[in-house]
């Protein structure tokens, strides 16, 4: 808990620009405007910029090291940007360089859309999510609302060669859902 504290601290003392700005925001003033007594000077921003990627402040050598999530590397209790709570209920001994089986081929069905094992690695990646498999069946609301999504999408987001291409995804779960 000790080195929670000293942590909020340190942060709260060497704030950056940004974090004024949003506390300030936060308080409901408007922002300062070029010319006015607070406003930051032209070379602030930038210097905000560089420092904003070094967040973590360091405080005990030779502790246990684990992987945070959140963070995307390996640190102590006390290095961890998101406080020692999140660090001991999340953090792991290794990072986890498996990606979820949705994103992978062994999660899409051959014939469009995702397969069983993609939908159940999706709704545990998303908790509260919900897929269900496609339906050919017509008169079905899910059916047609998919359609009319699908065929917008097909019209304006593909190129024309991927819209004409009977192997892209679009018109591969188009025909799985019978559109």
């Amino acid at each position: 808990m000790k080195d929670y504290k000293e942590f909020r601290e340190i942060s709260e003392a060497k704030r950056g620009l940004y974090a004024n700005i949003h506390a300030k925001r936060k308080r409901g003033e408007r922002p300062a405007r070029p010319g006015e007594e607070d406003y930051p000077a032209k070379d602030a921003f930038k210097k905000a910029a560089r420092t904003a990627k070094n967040e973590h402040v360091h405080f005990t050598e030779g502790a246990e090291k684990r992987y945070c999530p959140k963070c995307k590397k390996m640190e102590t209790k006390s290095e961890c940007a998101y406080g020692p709570t999140y660090w001991e209920n999340n953090a792991t001994a290794e990072p986890t360089n498996e990606a979820a089986a949705w994103t992978k081929k062994s999660g899409k069905n051959p014939s469009g859309g995702l397969n069983e094992k993609g939908r159940k690695s999706y709704e545990r990646e998303n908790p509260g999510s919900d897929l269900k498999a496609p339906s050919k069946k017509v008169g079905n609301p899910r059916r047609a609302s998919f359609c009319a999504r699908m065929k917008g999408m097909k019209s304006k987001l593909t190129s024309k060669k991927t819209a004409r291409d009977p192997d892209s995804r679009i018109n591969k779960s188009l025909r799985a859902w019978n559109c």
